[in-house]
């Protein structure tokens, strides 16, 4: 640390930082624009104007800008010094001459970092009296608006979108005051995290588009911390409700997760919450028709169902891990047994999902980190397309790439945060990235190697790369030169890394495919590399599903036409999309009562004899356990009305209403999850995960709205003008309004919002760290379960034999299908969300090889579908890639099917 003197008072400053970083962690406000903690410094805005001194001898010092200059033992400078903020109000007010005097209807309003750091140099008047600069705006798609009248020309998105994210189609254009961010043309934006130019931006120049469409006043909001439920990662977010209804969700720090961005999917996808499909009524079946009857009418008929014959459950990955765990206590088995519940999985993603987790807990190597992968300078990603299954990690990837910019920059002694003569040195640079998937991927841009071939190939690939590394592993035979030459190529570069990085995962629900890349990580260990696993899982709550334990869809098929299923009850789980058609009818006609507790109307809750209405992610609190094994708390924003309630809660009064002694007698969240980690070992630590209900913070609750929020009375003038209580839940240490504590020391679990004095906008991040980029001053949120030190462990797994594309089903010739993911349309629930339904558009088959593309019917099992075929020449030669879900609800794993054109259009 260095020892530097700001307006007279030393302090401490991070070697290798900047200024701007140092005065800002010493709690001096200084204005900026363009600089960005993750993105570096450009010296674009010229707002960060201080003094600085030569010695204690210079009384007349110079202006230097903040974000340029290097911290050095002795520096001194000053903020308050008089030239230094008379340039600051000079740079504000011509970076205003164009800007529209519309605060009081702009989005941005209320939030908006330009606002901040106009108030923050005192600039108070305009003597601007000329012509405004007026641009066209663009139609940027169904997620960001456009108003680039607002522009102060910072560059940050820009720099957010192409060389922080590697999306090409948002530019910069013209100069001076006519200069213009955004396409060619207007169109949607491309990139999966286009949503994040929402928070970059300090200006209202790109804003949230569904937000607006149902606009609230910023202050005006609840806000309550939760987790992305989209993919595995665990994104840590923040949901903001206003009148019943969750208005929007914002990226939430964690340093080791999500940090700074989310991907488009976790951003707009919780308006799911908010769609018709909801369900908000308890019904079952009477004269064949289902009718809404009072909640205490339905558990009396659970009473009557449940007692004909045994009940088994199916969990959800979708739900929370108390949730699943009272579905288990319901069917009467302890976390040992499997008897009388399912995972929600058929095979073959049943069995690959449980080794993934299984070999998570057992590897010699790390469970790595999302910010492990970005900092890793030796990447292998297996056999799983991470740009589809989990985006964020695919971000995280993809600044890999810097990591081989910085060792540049070390050897020329250019400190890392100067972002363009960084980038500029490192052009030709790749990243450290080695990439094997059947298709292309939208890294292979950044990859040094990228390999094409079919899962059982890239798992055999797997093995021959560990057995490079170690030769005590695994051997493969019959490898042509080709792939021994990659094998090697490979297996040296992790081998030359320091901190290298295995990710694979159960897209193709191949569990020689995880074994290879398990094998990988511990081989790396055996060599003392401080090598890393991570293994993504096909849901938010996977891993915690996995912890619990159950069998297969398959295996409670066959239990059902055994007879021994009476009564078949359903969390949160849509069936039909985990089967076959055929293997959906038949294990719903050989159940005698179907009871589905879940948010969403599904084709199984349209099946279900009892439907039972449960709250979703913004309605309830629960944990949920990532891919990593973190386990996070997610906590209410809204707060429903009954007969909502979280899906426990139902399970429990099942139980009570049949006289069930099931052990879920539990009231509020914190019971029920004491009573997860109690129920095994692995769950002990989940009581860390966040601060109990009963957390006080100086004496009271944290409120989860601003000082500024609009009365209640005002907000309900229009039913009554007596003031109702704010409504009370006993699940959450937050308070419902405006009424509590609130401090940036505050446990980093609980942070409903972020808004400081002088600082309105998410800038006010910065007061929450311990340090710029650094960890919450509260704490991170969630806690690992996974062990996270080095254990021994030996090789696993079987080299499986060379693929074939082909192959034989009912005795025709069948070609192989595999699940082709989609950033937007493989997910259920964000599929609900219209913005999200808008941007996935129509799903479309691509065949590799050549030929006709045009109309075809797709065949799978006995599924068929009309859809619409490309061929693509970059694909293995006759295999089929189909969008998991949205052709065949049911195909979501490999599978032998046909194509059969009935309309060609064009040929390739």
């Amino acid at each position: 640390m260095a020892k530097i003197t700001i307006d007279g008072r030393v302090v401490e400053a991070r070697d290798g930082g900047n200024l701007l970083q140092a005065c800002l962690e010493a709690g001096t406000d200084l204005p900026y624009f363009c600089w960005h903690p993750e993105l570096g410094s450009v010296g674009a805005c010229r707002q960060c104007a201080v003094k600085q001194y030569a010695n204690a001898d210079d009384k007349r010092g110079r202006i230097v800008m903040a974000c340029m200059t290097p911290v050095t033992e002795g520096a001194i400078l000053s903020v308050d010094d008089p030239e230094a903020k008379e340039f600051r109000g000079e740079v504000v007010e011509w970076l205003m001459t164009n800007h529209p005097h519309d605060c009081p209807v702009c989005e941005e309003g209320g939030e908006c970092h330009l606002q901040d750091m106009t108030v923050m140099t005192g600039h108070r008047e305009r003597r601007f009296r000329f012509d405004k600069r007026t641009h066209r705006n663009q139609d940027l798609g169904p997620f960001v608006k456009h108003e680039m009248n607002r522009c102060i020309a910072c560059y940050r998105c820009v720099r957010f979108y192409k060389d922080y994210a590697g999306g090409e189609d948002l530019g910069v254009f013209a100069q001076h005051n006519n200069v213009y961010f955004g396409r060619q043309e207007s169109g949607t934006l491309e990139s999966p995290f286009a949503g994040n130019l929402i928070e970059v931006c300090p200006t209202g120049v790109f804003t949230d588009k569904p937000f607006s469409r149902m606009y609230s006043r910023k202050w005006d909001m609840r806000g309550a911390p939760s987790v992305c439920t989209h993919c595995s990662v665990g994104c840590s977010t923040i949901l903001n409700e206003r009148a019943g209804k969750v208005r929007r969700t914002l990226n939430r720090y964690n340093d080791e997760v999500n940090r700074y961005f989310l991907c488009d999917r976790g951003r707009f996808g919780n308006d799911f919450v908010n769609a018709p499909s909801r369900l908000r009524a308890a019904g079952y079946v009477m004269d064949g028709r289902m009718t809404p009857v009072p909640p205490a009418q339905a558990l009396t008929r659970f009473a009557e169902i449940a007692a004909d014959g045994p009940i088994f459950g199916v969990m959800s990955g979708r739900a929370s891990v108390e949730s699943n765990l009272a579905l288990r206590r319901l069917v009467g088995e302890a976390l040992a047994g499997e008897a009388n519940v399912s995972t929600g999985w058929a095979e073959p993603l049943h069995g690959a999902t449980m080794r993934a987790v299984e070999l998570l807990r057992s590897t010699p190597a790390r469970v790595a980190t999302l910010q492990e992968i970005e900092h890793s300078d030796g990447l292998l990603i297996l056999g799983e397309d991470v740009d589809a299954t989990a985006p964020r990690l695919a971000l995280a990837a993809y600044q890999t790439q810097r990591n081989a910019f910085n060792k540049l920059a070390d050897a020329n002694r250019i400190p890392h945060w100067l972002e363009a003569p960084v980038r500029t040195l490192g052009a030709e640079t790749l990243a450290p990235l080695y990439i094997a998937t059947p298709a292309p991927v939208a890294l292979d841009k950044a990859a040094t190697l990228s390999v094409r071939a079919l899962p059982d190939d890239i798992a055999r690939l797997g093995f021959a790369i560990a057995n490079c590394i170690d030769p005590a592993a695994p051997g493969v035979s019959g490898l042509g030169e080709d792939e021994t030459q990659r094998a090697a190529v490979i297996a040296d570069a992790l081998l030359a890394a320091e901190r290298p990085v295995i990710v694979s995962g159960t897209q193709y629900a191949s569990v020689a495919l995880i074994e290879a890349a398990a094998n990988i990580a511990a081989a790396l260990a055996a060599k003392g590399k401080a090598a890393g696993l991570s293994l993504v899982l096909p849901e938010a709550n996977a891993a915690g599903i996995a912890l619990l334990g159950g069998m297969s869809l398959d295996a409670l098929l066959e239990k059902a036409r055994a007879g021994q299923v009476g009564t078949l009850v359903v969390l949160e789980r849509d069936l039909a999309r985990q089967m076959p058609q055929a293997g959906f009818d038949a294990l719903l006609g050989a159940v005698r009562h179907l009871v589905v507790i879940d948010h969403s109307v599904t084709p199984t809750a349209e099946r279900g004899e009892l439907v039972l209405p449960a709250t979703a992610v913004s309605e309830c609190g629960g944990t949920m356990v990532s891919m990593e094994g973190r386990a996070q708390r997610f906590l209410q924003v809204v707060y429903p009305e009954a007969p909502l309630q979280v899906g426990w809660r139902w399970l429990r009064d099942m139980a009570e209403a049949a006289g069930i002694q099931a052990e879920i007698g539990w009231q509020t969240l914190d019971q029920a999850t004491e009573a997860v980690a109690a129920e095994a070992p692995v769950f002990a630590a989940i009581r860390e995960a966040a601060p109990e209900a009963g957390f006080m913070l100086e004496g009271e609750h944290i409120r989860s709205q601003t000082s500024r929020v609009s009365g209640r009375t005002a907000i309900r003038a229009n039913i009554s003008v007596h003031d109702i209580p704010p409504p009370f839940s006993p699940d959450t240490p937050l308070a419902s309004d405006m009424e509590g504590s609130y401090a940036v020391d505050m446990p980093g679990a609980l942070v409903p919002f972020y808004r400081v004095p002088g600082w309105n906008s998410e800038q006010s991040l910065n007061k929450f760290q311990q340090e710029i980029g650094g960890r919450m001053r509260g704490g991170d949120s969630g806690v690992r379960l996974f062990p996270g030190e080095v254990s021994a462990g030996g090789y696993v797994g079987a080299v499986p034999t060379r693929a074939d594309g082909r192959g034989q089903t009912g005795g025709e010739a069948a070609c192989l299908v595999l699940p082709a993911y989609e950033v937007f349309g493989s997910d259920e629930t964000s599929m609900a969300s219209e913005p999200v339904k808008q941007r996935a558009g129509e799903p479309v088959v691509r065949i590799g090889g050549h030929g006709a593309s045009g109309v075809a019917v797709l065949e799978i099992g006995g599924d068929r579908a009309e859809v619409a075929v490309t061929v693509d020449p970059a694909l293995p030669e006759g295999v089929i890639f189909c969008p998991p879900y949205r052709v065949i609800p049911g195909f979501a794993t490999p599978a032998w099917g046909s194509l059969r054109m009935v309309e060609a259009e064009a040929v390739a």
